[in-house]
């Protein structure tokens, strides 16, 4: 048998709890991972909360994790008993001591990077990776805004913006944030507690504006992050924290500045194992450069995933958080 994290209701971190189950045998395609860190995200919460909505009740949760391969099905040539592999996109089930899931969405982990740091950047590097090298992909010298800078996709942007030349704005809720999104490389911090974002945005472009926005907070951000775009510029829409941009007229882009706007997410880019391996490959060479250090700033057990879950929601986290089975 094996722990796992599932809930059998939508709600609170409350409906989270800890169960014994059998390991699946994996089948044609797929493998068998025996977890050794495993990720937490926003998305995760989406899902328990019914956001988006499970294939079925009760469900795991979770799709990012690093570990060994311990069992491979019929089918697989690319992966092996032993392997140290890391995955962040297939079916939930990442909250467990033992993942089953298929062999495409699982990369192999190079020897230097261990697990705490994969669990802790394959999902968030990777949406980075599409974010700043393919929704647009920036050549250095762009003005970028990107809100949560201190956060765990946040800290990773920022170096990886440094490393490519591009200068970003990053927007935080305390002068610590501040501290900590510069540190990684934000060309600039804004305070939205005490300060106009639009307007800091103005001032520090010299009336410029931004050449993108990222914008991974949703309904409450939405106007103000379309304001600090220059005309004809990239409105990137990745995430939900607090809840999802509705009743959008598009007409609003035209109001704007003739703007573009996307919605993007992992699987719509690593829709591929080819294309997946080439991303994560991107990755793991920031992360062996040290051109992207991944800051693990919270580590909890498995059985306390509801309560990281809780801390991540209430922003009392920076940095990437990980739970240990």
């Amino acid at each position: 048998m094996a722990k796992r994290i599932q809930f059998a209701r939508t709600g609170g971190s409350e409906v989270l709890e800890l169960v014994d189950v059998a390991p699946a045998e994996p089948g044609p395609g797929e493998v068998r991972v025996a977890n050794r860190a495993v990720g937490l995200n926003f998305i995760d919460i989406y899902f328990r909360t019914g956001l988006y909505p499970a294939p079925g009740l009760p469900s795991g949760l979770g799709t990012e994790a690093a570990g060994v391969v311990d069992a491979v099905g019929e089918g697989v040539s690319h992966l092996k008993r032993g392997d140290r592999v890391a995955y962040a996109q297939g079916p939930l089930g990442a909250y467990g001591e033992s993942h089953t899931l298929p062999a495409a969405k699982v990369v192999k982990l190079p020897d230097a990077i261990d697990f705490e740091t994969a669990a802790a950047s394959m999902l968030k590097g990777l949406t980075v990776q599409y974010l700043l090298r393919q929704t647009r992909e920036l050549q250095g010298g762009e003005t970028v805004l990107w809100h949560a800078a201190a956060g765990g996709v946040g800290s990773i942007a920022c170096q990886w913006a440094r490393a490519l030349g591009v200068k970003l704005i990053g927007t935080v809720s305390s002068s610590e944030k501040a501290a900590l999104a510069e540190k990684n490389g934000a060309w600039a911090t804004i305070d939205y507690t005490r300060e106009d974002v639009v307007e800091r945005v103005r001032e520090l472009t010299g009336g410029e504006m931004c050449d993108v926005v990222y914008d991974s907070v949703g309904k409450d951000t939405w106007e103000t992050s379309l304001d600090c775009l220059k005309p004809r510029s990239l409105m990137v829409s990745f995430g939900n924290a607090s809840g999802p941009v509705e009743g959008v007229n598009l007409a609003i882009l035209n109001q704007k500045g003739s703007l573009f706007a996307t919605r993007p997410s992992l699987n719509g880019y690593a829709d591929t194992r080819e294309r997946l391996e080439w991303m994560a490959g991107e990755l793991f060479e920031m992360l062996e450069s040290g051109q992207v250090q991944v800051d693990v700033s919270h580590r909890y057990p498995l059985a306390e995933a509801g309560r990281a879950q809780d801390a991540l929601q209430n922003r009392q986290t920076t940095g990437s958080t990980i739970l240990l089975p």
